[in-house]
């Protein structure tokens, strides 16, 4: 995955990779799965900015962009098990991160350059209607589904074993 190497505690890693350590434990996340892939790929290629992580789950991508330099870094997620956990794998990996149990499609959320999601479609467009950013990397659909919200176009798509992810920017920019 580029500069990056993320996998479990019990996994030795590779030389020469910025390394990320992630115990899923009740959350959903290890990072290994083709989205999370994807999604981190995205990232790499971005300027380091402010960012939400959307359904951060156990903190891969949150914990994966404050080691490329983003910042501030903020999380939300549903589920109390996956804040515990993205909070705990912050500590193991010492990033600095803030992360919150909330509904993004509800709950107010904060301005941030950078959004990403990893979630389902129909949430992926609900909430590029909420969010105040300029770029929103998406994904958790198959490569047959394809994001259309409002007011944003698609800047890339990376494609893995049927899956997709996307940067999309806000129409205009």
């Amino acid at each position: 995955m580029g500069k990056l190497w993320v996998g479990p505690p019990w996994e030795e890693p590779p030389v020469g990779l910025a390394v990320i350590v992630i115990d899923p434990g009740r959350a959903f996340g290890t990072g290994a799965h083709p989205t999370s892939r994807l999604c981190l790929e995205l990232l790499q290629e971005l300027e380091p900015a402010s960012l939400l992580d959307v359904g951060c789950g156990s903190g891969v991508l949150a914990i994966a962009a404050a080691r490329l330099g983003f910042e501030p870094v903020m999380g939300i997620d549903l589920d109390e098990a996956a804040v515990e956990a993205t909070r705990a794998n912050a500590e193991v990996n010492a990033v600095m991160l803030s992360v919150r149990l909330g509904d993004a499609l509800v709950d107010e959320l904060p301005a941030t350059d950078v959004v990403v999601a990893n979630v389902t479609l129909d949430v992926v467009e609900h909430l590029a209607l909420r969010v105040e950013a300029e770029r929103l990397v998406t994904s958790g659909y198959l490569e047959r589904d394809e994001p259309r919200p409002r007011g944003w176009r698609r800047a890339e798509r990376r494609t893995a074993g049927g899956w997709a992810a996307d940067l999309l920017v806000r129409s205009g920019l």
